[in-house]
């Protein structure tokens, strides 16, 4: 008795289809070109997970230097005077009070002076 993989061979493209849907013209309709496109997508977004962590890095930075320029630093005076200071705070943690808290922020570059 031979075994008929049908069931299978059409969960298999089912599985292809959903993840393929909403891509434009063949590429969510044809099996061979949507299992090419979601394959590729796939690499994109595994590189696009790394370029994301690069990008939100940066913006913070930028936002930090904005914010340390108002209270008369820069941005690498800034974390120098913070490193000497012993503050540990993070990148993500500064750029947020840079922009949302601008006394407390103030008062961490008050800090960073000091240490200088």
């Amino acid at each position: 008795m031979r075994i008929k993989r049908g069931v299978n061979a059409v969960k298999k493209r089912r599985k292809i289809f959903k993840l393929s849907k909403g891509y434009f013209g063949c590429k969510s309709k044809n099996y061979r070109i949507a299992r090419q496109a979601v394959m590729k997508s796939g690499q994109y977004a595994f590189v696009g997970r790394k370029l994301r962590k690069r990008d939100m890095r940066s913006l913070w930075i930028a936002r930090i230097n904005a914010g340390a320029r108002e209270n008369g630093l820069s941005y690498s005076k800034l974390m120098h005077g913070l490193k000497v200071a012993g503050i540990e705070l993070n990148r993500k943690v500064l750029a947020d009070l840079a922009a949302q808290d601008k006394s407390a922020f103030a008062a961490v570059c008050d800090k960073a002076k000091a240490a200088l």
